[in-house]
């Protein structure tokens, strides 16, 4: 799982800074769709989290 997380900083750079989508940034860092599932999952929980955070504000 921590693995995955690691892919997350890599995929949000990709995002951010090059303007890729995430399957496009998922495809350009060779993870499988089960990898990218993975990633995209933690992410949405990222975000629910950080949305959690802000309304704490």
């Amino acid at each position: 799982m921590a693995e995955k997380e690691n892919y997350r900083v890599a995929i949000d750079i990709l995002c951010c800074h090059l303007g890729m989508s995430f399957d496009e940034a998922c495809s350009e860092l060779g993870l499988a769709s089960d990898d990218a599932s993975a990633a995209r999952q933690i992410a949405e929980v990222q975000q629910g989290l950080m949305g959690l955070l802000d309304d704490q504000k």
